[in-house]
C-alpha cells in the first residue's frame, strides 16, 4: 500500500528525547518534519493570502473534506482542476476524511456498517458517507495526502464502545484501500482506540500490517486531559512504523507541539492559531496576549519584539491592533493571524534545529521558563 510517489526520510533522532527529524517528499514539494499545518477548512486559511502563507514558511495546508463536500461540492473542485488549482496553492495539501465532522453530528447521525447517515449543517439535507464515497470525494479534491474514513469515538467512551469504533475503523480502512486509485495521492490510515492503551496498541499494530504510506492518530484532543493524551502516545508509539510519517490530528497548541514531537509525532494541524486571532489573542514567546484588553491601549511595541512576521517587522503596535480589534476591522484578524501562524511555524523550525543538535529537552525547558508553553 505504500505509494512510490511519496518518500519519507528519517534524518535524525534526538539523543535527549527520541524525537524525530524527517523529510516527506510529495508530488507538490518537500515537507520538513516535524511540521505544523495551517488549516484551510474551506480551501482557504481565514484572513491570509496564499502569498503570505508562503512568505511565513508554510510547507503544507490542510483542507476539510466534509465542508468542501457541502460547498462548493467536490465535483466543482474537480472541474476547476482540483484543490491546488481551485485555491491557488502550489504546495502540498492534506485533506481529512470528514469523519470527525460527521461523527460530531451525534444528535443526527446514524452509524451503520456500510457508512454513516447524517444531516447537513447547512440545509438539513440527508447525506450518507461510506469509505468508498469518501475516497471518491478526496480523489476529486486531489490533495497530496488523503485520510481514510474512520469512526472517532467521543470522550469519554466505554471500552466496549471504543473497541467497536476501532474495529469499524479497521474494516473501513480496508475498504478505503480497495477504493483508492490515485497514484499521485497518498492514503493515510488512522489509529483509533479512545483512551485505552490496549486498544491503541492493537490499532497501531493492525494499521502497521497494512503497510500504508503514513499514519494519523485520531480521537485525541477531544476533551480528555492532556496528560492522558500523552499516555496514549507513549503507549502506542513503539508499535508505529519508524519509517513512515506520524500525524497527530487536530493538535497544535504550543505545549502540545513540543510534547507531541517529544513523543515521536511528525505532523500536526490545528485551527487554534487562526481562531484565537479573530478574537484578538496573540501567541508569543512569553505567553498569550489578549490584545483587546485595555492594558495594551498605550502600548506601542509590536506584538512581539524581534518577531519576523509581517505585523511585527513593520511595527504594527499593540495599541493600534487593539484599536482595530475594538473596531472589528478585518486588518486585526489579518495581522494577528499572520503573527500566530508565523509563531507556530517558527516554533517548529526551532524544534527541528534542536532535534538535529540533540537539545530538544533543553529547548522545551527554555520555552517553558519564558512562558511560551502556557
Amino acid at each position: 500500500m505504500r505509494n512510490p510517489a511519496f518518500r519519507f526520510e528519517l534524518i535524525h533522532v534526538c539523543a535527549q528525547t527520541g524525537a524525530r527529524r524527517g523529510r516527506l517528499h510529495t508530488p507538490h514539494g518537500i515537507i520538513e518534519t516535524p511540521c505544523y499545518m495551517p488549516v484551510g477548512t474551506q480551501a482557504t486559511v481565514k484572513a491570509v493570502l496564499p502569498r503570505d502563507l508562503k512568505e511565513i514558511g508554510t510547507m503544507i495546508l490542510l483542507a476539510n473534506t466534509y465542508h468542501l463536500f457541502e460547498r462548493p461540492g467536490h465535483e466543482l473542485v474537480k472541474e476547476a482542476g482540483g484543490l491546488h488549482s481551485f485555491m491557488r496553492w502550489d504546495g502540498p495539501i492534506l485533506t481529512d476524511s470528514g469523519g470527525f465532522q460527521v461523527f460530531s453530528l451525534a444528535a443526527s447521525n446514524k452509524i451503520r456498517e456500510d457508512g454513516v447517515e447524517f444531516r447537513s449543517l447547512l440545509d438539513g439535507r440527508l447525506h450518507f458517507f461510506t469509505p468508498e464515497s469518501v475516497m471518491e470525494i478526496e480523489e476529486a479534491l486531489g490533495a497530496d495526502i488523503a485520510m481514510a474514513f474512520d469512526e472517532c469515538a467521543p470522550y469519554p467512551s466505554t471500552h466496549d464502545y471504543a473497541r467497536a469504533a476501532m474495529e469499524r475503523t479497521h474494516r473501513w480502512v480496508k475498504r478505503c484501500i480497495a477504493a483508492h486509485t490515485r497514484q499521485d495521492q497518498a492514503l493515510f490510515g488512522i489509529v483509533q482506540g479512545g483512551t485505552y492503551k490496549d486498544l491503541r496498541i492493537e490499532s497501531a499494530k493492525f494499521l502497521a500490517d497494512l503497510d500504508m504510506t503514513g499514519y494519523g492518530i485520531g480521537g485525541l484532543s477531544v476533551g480528555e486531559p492532556k496528560p492522558l493524551m500523552y499516555e496514549m502516545l507513549e503507549a502506542l508509539m513503539p508499535f508505529m512504523p519508524k519509517d513512515r510519517p506520524r500525524y497527530l490530528m487536530g493538535v497544535g497548541s504550543p505545549d502540545c507541539l513540543v510534547e507531541g514531537v517529544m513523543h515521536g509525532i511528525d505532523m500536526f494541524d490545528c485551527v487554534l492559531q487562526t481562531r484565537i486571532a479573530r478574537n484578538g489573542l496573540a501567541l508569543t514567546s512569553t505567553g498569550k496576549k489578549m490584545l483587546r484588553n485595555s492594558a495594551f491601549a498605550h502600548d506601542f511595541q509590536p506584538i512581539e519584539p524581534g518577531c519576523d512576521c509581517y505585523a511585527c517587522k513593520n511595527s504594527f503596535t499593540r495599541a493600534y491592533i487593539r484599536h482595530l480589534v475594538k473596531c472589528k476591522e478585518i486588518l486585526a484578524s489579518q495581522l494577528i493571524t499572520l503573527h500566530n501562524l508565523r509563531f507556530s511555524l517558527r516554533l517548529m523550525e526551532q524544534i527541528r534545529q534542536a532535534i538535529e543538535e540533540d537539545r530538544l529537552l533543553d529547548l522545551r525547558n527554555e520555552l517553558a521558563e519564558k512562558g511560551a508553553l502556557d
